[in-house]
C-alpha cells in the first residue's frame, strides 16, 4: 500500500510515528511521513519519503490572536497538494496533528489515528484526564468523578467539537457528530501498555497496540563500578529547565547503596551540578541500550520514556511537571510498577525514599511481568497488522 503518516515534531509524537513508518517500510509498503524538518534524516534513513510539515505559530498571543485551529486550516491547505500527488491508500495522523488529518480527508483518503500515550477518553466514573487522580475505589468516588466530568469536561469537549467543526466548514468538510474529534471512528491505535489502561468496554474502532518505540542514535552508558541496584535519572527534554529532578536525585542518592547513571539530555545546566562518587553524569545516552542495565528509572513521566523503562523491566519513580505526565504517574501508581512524587514534595530525601519503595520485591515483580508482555508484543508490528487488516477490510467491502 501507499501510506501517508503525519505527526508534529515533538519527540513524544514524532518518535512513535517514525517507529510505525519504519515497520511499514520493512513490510513492503511505500510510506511518506509529514513532520518537522529536524527529523528528515532518520525518516529518510528508514526508507520513507519525507514531507516537511509547516512550522509556525499555533497558539494565540495578545500580539497575534488566532481563531481556533487557524494553524490547522493553513497546514491542511499547504499539505493537500502533496497528499494529492502521493495518492495514498490510507493515512495515519497523530492525535494532536490535525493538519495532515484534514488534508487527507480533503483528498478522500481513509484516515486512522495514532495515540502515542494512554487513551484520553476516560470511562464513566473515572478521574478527569491528566489531573493525576487515581481510579476511585468506591461507588461514592465513581459518582464524584462522574459529576466532575459532566460539569467540567463535557462542556469543554462540546466546545472543542464546535470549534473543530467550524474549522472543517472553512475547509469544505462536513461536521462530525462526536466529541474527541481527533480520534478516527474507523481505526484508532493506542500506543501504550495495556497494563496502564483502566478497565473499560473498548469501542470497536479502538485498539491498544502497545508502545511504538524509536530513538535517535546514542551510546550505551555503563554504571559506576561496584555492586548494588542501578538507578537511571532520565529527565524530560522539554520541562524542568533548572534540572530540579536531576539535582534532587544526585543529592538524595549520593550515599545510598545504589549506582546512578544520570543525563541532562542535551540541556547544559546553567550552574554546576555536584556528581557524587556513586554516579556518572552524561549529556546524552541511548535509553534502548542503557535501560536494560538498570533497575529503577527516575523520570518526569513523559509517556515515551515511561513505557521504554517499563518494557526494559525497570520500576519507575515519576515526578510529573506538565501535560499528561500527571496522568502517567497516576497509572504507574495504580498499576503498582513504581512510585510517584508530587513536584511540591520533590527533594533529596523524598526521592531516596521513593527509589527504596520502587526497589521492593513486589513492585519489581509486577514490572518484570509487564516487561515479559512487552517482549512478546511489538507495538509497531501490531499497529501494522491492525492497519493492514483495516485497509483490507475496506477494499473487500468496496469502500
Amino acid at each position: 500500500m501507499r501510506i501517508y503518516l503525519g505527526a508534529f515534531g515533538d519527540p513524544g509524537h514524532a518518535f512513535p510515528m517514525i517507529a510505525l513508518g519504519t515497520a511499514l517500510v520493512q513490510r513492503g509498503h511505500t510510506v511518506s511521513m509529514d513532520t518537522w524538518v529536524k527529523w528528515r534524516e532518520p525518516v529518510e534513513a528508514a526508507g520513507m519519503i519525507f514531507t516537511r510539515a509547516p512550522e509556525y505559530q499555533v497558539f494565540p498571543t495578545p500580539e497575534k490572536p488566532l481563531k481556533p485551529y487557524a494553524a490547522a486550516v493553513r497546514a491542511a491547505r499547504e499539505i493537500q497538494p502533496f497528499v494529492a500527488d502521493f495518492a495514498p491508500d490510507v493515512a495515519v495522523a497523530d492525535i494532536l496533528t490535525p493538519g495532515p488529518a484534514l488534508a487527507a480527508e480533503l483528498e478522500g483518503v481513509p484516515l486512522a489515528t495514532l495515540v502515542p500515550h494512554v487513551h484520553p477518553f476516560v470511562p464513566p466514573g473515572h478521574p478527569v484526564y491528566s489531573i493525576g487522580a487515581r481510579r476511585p475505589r468506591t461507588r461514592a468516588g465513581a459518582w464524584f468523578w462522574s459529576q466532575a466530568n459532566e460539569r467540567m469536561v463535557v462542556p469543554s469537549l462540546e466546545r472543542g467539537r464546535s470549534e473543530y467543526n467550524e474549522t472543517r466548514r472553512r475547509l469544505g468538510l462536513g461536521p462530525l457528530p462526536w466529541v474527541h474529534t481527533a480520534l478516527s471512528r474507523e481505526l484508532t491505535m493506542v500506543g501504550t501498555l495495556p497494563q496502564l489502561e483502566y478497565p473499560r468496554r473498548w469501542d470497536r474502532w479502538a485498539r491498544v497496540v502497545g508502545p511504538l518505540q524509536w530513538e535517535p542514535p546514542g551510546e550505551r552508558v555503563e554504571p559506576p563500578p561496584g555492586r548494588g541496584p542501578v538507578v537511571l535519572v532520565a529527565p524530560s527534554t522539554s520541562q524542568d529547565p533548572q534540572h530540579a529532578l536531576l539535582r534532587a536525585a544526585l543529592e538524595g542518592l549520593a550515599d545510598a547503596p545504589v549506582r546512578v547513571i544520570a543525563t541532562y539530555n542535551g540541556r547544559e545546566p546553567e550552574s554546576p551540578i555536584d556528581v557524587p562518587a556513586n554516579a556518572v553524569l552524561v549529556p546524552w545516552l541511548s535509553y534502548a541500550k542503557t535501560m536494560p542495565l538498570c533497575d529503577v528509572v527516575v523520570l518526569h513521566g513523559g509517556h515515551g520514556t515511561l513505557v521504554r523503562a517499563l518494557s526494559a523491566g525497570c520500576t519507575v519513580v515519576v515526578c510529573p511537571v506538565a501535560g499528561d505526565m500527571n496522568e502517567n504517574a497516576s497509572r504507574v501508581d495504580w498499576a503498582g510498577v513504581g512510585k510517584r512524587i508530587p513536584l511540591r514534595w520533590l527533594g533529596g530525601r523524598s526521592l531516596r525514599l521513593a527509589v527504596q519503595g520502587a526497589l521492593r520485591p513486589a513492585v519489581r515483580a509486577r514490572a518484570a511481568a509487564l516487561a515479559r508482555w512487552a517482549a512478546e508484543h511489538d507495538g509497531a508490528e501490531t499497529a501494522c497488522l491492525e492497519l493492514e487488516t483495516w485497509a483490507s477490510r475496506r477494499i473487500t467491502a468496496g469502500v
